[in-house]
């Protein structure tokens, strides 16, 4: 699977904060420094001698750059730059716009793939926004939006990453009021439907606890007790796996994604696929993205892009899932373009059953400089394969195609905005990576922006959890390094590694299947961090290095990240799952020899690597087993595993995490607002584009609620 994010909580640079993002997420501390901004004064001198001297103004410095620039709940609003942006040409600049216009039209298709009623409360809230007339400095409106950020930013009412569904802090008489005092004309109002049957059907969808509380459940029947809305009537996960079951071809080598670009609907008794095309599901927002693929591909770099970018428009055009296909196999060999975007259904972590993608989008270009250490992981993808520790019968013969680089984002879309990954690793079918190859990503200006961000923030989350000074110096020296180069490792080759046996189906491992996944990767990478080829290679600095990746992996999988998670829950999102299954296993399987040691000093608990060799061994015993697992298509193992490390949560470390968490005043997830990509006009032709940075997360929202909503609210 991909785009490693959902964020993923990793201590990382100086482990000062925590990203949410691609492989990985950390946690951003909580308060900025003050941004201290001499401006010049310019004084006139005025004599009595008729001869006056003119006194030149003296120069404003440039104001700096503000990356943070909001927070609440327990979430951060950040910016981010394009570097480079004026080293393209016009035309590439031309090509960025069009793709980037495309990449904010699929909006509200996540909002609706994420619960059925997510476009009625936000076009509710765009309604109060624009036109409520009451008081809107009172503490009852700063709470609704608040309330109105947090729908923003998860695209929906649940948490973006938790998952469950979160809550205004306002009493509902007053939501039904802040809804009486806006323009009905402009809520989503069934024909005929007074504005109070409206707040009688909304208010127990937005209130009540126990009412499409979880947005994707690991309870009982997983679909039923899921509020996503990939499924439609009365529908059981044995429906779903009898449904497909059926259309599958044992033998078949080349698999479609069954079930990839499609709502699931059980309709008097029969069960059918509703597709997204632009004649079925979602067809207005579909048709919007086609009409600027469109353009785009007027100003496309070459013939490359133009073939592949005419093959998804197909694809969107008929959902044909064999053109979908057809379309990754042609975008996956274009290695030599230096502008790049995806655009489509592509991951399904959001479904219980991981088949059914939720959509996303990203435009970027080639960061030219930090590409050499992308390309030197992936120019040896062979040497890697052959001296993994996993049995030979699950590795590749010969490794093909693998595209290794590093990228400036220009505007992200859909599942990938605001939170998105820091790396990619696409496609996700495996026979078309074992035939064709993958591209992988690492996205530099966003890691960056996380970096400039922690700057602006004193507080810092490493010296609270890590147990030394030692500890502390490690992590500030190579931290950064280590890093970026294990997310290198993830994306260009972990997710790529190793193949199916003849006979095992690409969904065999079914609702485990993003967790093992993401393990996997994440082994391949930790492995491989601590080999000196490494070193031989380049790519890190030196043979101390791995162990800042280390000591940052074990605390944050064992302890720090359960700061994400609600006390008394569960971890349920795929990569804490991940995270916690390899650190929890490794603890127990290395107790014996104290590999990794628990310490209880004044109260609080740390983890400690004591022998970093073994763990590396440890790495390399699991990653054997989770691609036996995967390669072989063992359910039952791949179940076991991660019930019985990947989900429960002690009660009192956990409680203690919190606290300590809390005491720093920290916010545990981060996000972004998109740059403006802007035409600039000459005698009515476009001679240039100019990059704005908003800094006011609600207004651009609402922007895009106004100028990018293709779909209508029903309930």
């Amino acid at each position: 699977m991909v785009f490693k994010r959902k964020n993923k909580t990793k201590i990382a640079m100086s482990l000062r904060f925590y990203i949410f993002a691609a492989r990985k997420s950390y946690l951003l501390p909580n308060k900025m420094k003050k941004l201290m901004i001499c401006i010049g004064m310019a004084a006139a001198l005025v004599g009595c001698s008729p001869k006056q001297e003119e006194v030149a103004e003296q120069p404003q410095p440039k104001e700096e750059f503000k990356y943070l620039v909001d927070e609440f709940a327990d979430l951060r609003i950040m910016r981010y730059q394009i570097p480079d942006w004026d080293q393209l040409t016009l035309q590439q600049k031309s090509y960025i716009y069009y793709l980037g216009e495309a990449a904010k039209c699929g909006r509200d298709i996540l909002a609706d793939q994420n619960f059925k009623y997510n476009l009625v409360v936000r076009k509710t809230i765009e309604a109060v926004l624009n036109s409520y007339q009451g008081d809107r400095d009172c503490a009852d409106f700063q709470n609704f939006v608040v309330y109105a950020k947090r729908v923003f930013f998860s695209n929906g009412i649940h948490h973006h990453y938790a998952e469950d569904k979160f809550f205004p802090e306002v009493s509902e008489a007053y939501f039904a009021e802040v809804i009486k005092g806006s323009d009905a004309s402009q809520l989503p109002l069934n024909e005929g439907e007074t504005v109070d049957q409206f707040i009688a059907f909304l208010t127990p969808v937005v209130f009540d606890k126990e009412l499409y509380k979880m947005r994707r459940s690991s309870e009982d029947d997983i679909i039923v007790n899921s509020a996503v809305n990939f499924y439609e009537g009365d529908i059981r996960k044995a429906d779903v796996e009898a449904f497909y079951d059926k259309m599958r071809e044992p033998n078949d080598a080349t698999p479609i994604s069954y079930g990839l670009n499609s709502k699931l609907v059980k309709e008097d008794g029969k069960i059918y696929e509703d597709v997204y095309k632009v004649d079925g599901l979602y067809g207005e927002a579909i048709t919007a993205i086609i009409g600027w693929l469109q353009k785009a591909n007027e100003v496309a770099e070459n013939d490359i892009q133009r073939d592949y970018t005419q093959k998804l428009i197909d694809y969107y055009t008929t959902g044909d899932l064999k053109t979908w296909d057809e379309y990754n196999v042609a975008w996956v060999q274009d290695s030599v373009s230096h502008i790049d975007f995806v655009n489509g259904f592509i991951e399904d972590y959001n479904d219980p059953m991981g088949m059914k993608a939720t959509w996303e989008a990203i435009v970027n270009f080639k960061d030219l400089e930090a590409t050499k250490r992308s390309n030197t992981i992936g120019e040896n993808a062979q040497w890697f394969e052959d001296h993994s520790p996993v049995d030979p019968r699950f590795k590749k013969e010969k490794c093909k195609g693998v595209s290794a680089k590093s990228i400036t984002v220009t505007t992200l879309g859909g599942d990938c905005f605001p939170s998105p990954p820091i790396g990619i690793n696409l496609p996700n079918a495996d026979w078309i990576r074992k035939d064709y190859g993958s591209k992988s990503v690492t996205i530099t200006n966003l890691m960056e922006a996380y970096d400039k961000a922690a700057d602006e923030c004193p507080r810092s989350a490493l010296k609270e959890f890590a147990y030394s000074q030692d500890e502390v110096d490690l992590c500030k020296k190579y931290g950064s390094d280590a890093d970026v180069v294990h997310t290198n490792l993830h994306e260009c080759l972990g997710h790529g590694s190793g193949k199916l046996l003849p006979g095992t189906q690409p969904g065999a491992l079914k609702e485990f299947s993003s967790t093992l996944e993401e393990a996997r990767a994440d082994l391949f990478g930790l492995y491989y961090l601590a080999d000196p080829k490494m070193v031989e290679l380049g790519v890190m600095p030196d043979a101390e290095a791995y162990k800042a990746e280390y000591c940052s992996y074990i605390r944050n999988g064992m302890m720090s990240q359960l700061a994400r998670v609600e006390l008394g829950k569960d971890v349920t999102e795929s990569h804490m799952q991940n995270r916690k299954l390899i650190s929890e296993w490794c603890y127990e399987k290395g107790r014996e020899a104290n590999v990794i040691e628990k310490k209880v000093e004044n109260g609080k608990t740390y983890f400690i690597v004591n022998d970093f060799e073994a763990l590396r061994g440890l790495f390399g015993e699991l990653l054997a087993e989770i691609q036996r697992i995967k390669s072989e298509g063992d359910y039952a193992a791949g179940k076991a595993i991660v019930e019985q490390y990947a989900v429960k949560v002690d009660p009192e470390l956990h409680k203690e995490v919190k606290e300590r968490y809390n005491a720093l005043g920290l916010k545990p997830y981060g996000g972004f607002i998109n740059p403006e990509i802007v035409p600039v006009e000459e005698n009515g032709k476009v001679v240039d584009y100019k990059v704005e940075y908003p800094s006011d997360f609600v207004a651009q929202h609402m922007k895009y609620g106004k100028e990018y909503s293709f779909l209508k609210a029903k309930h």
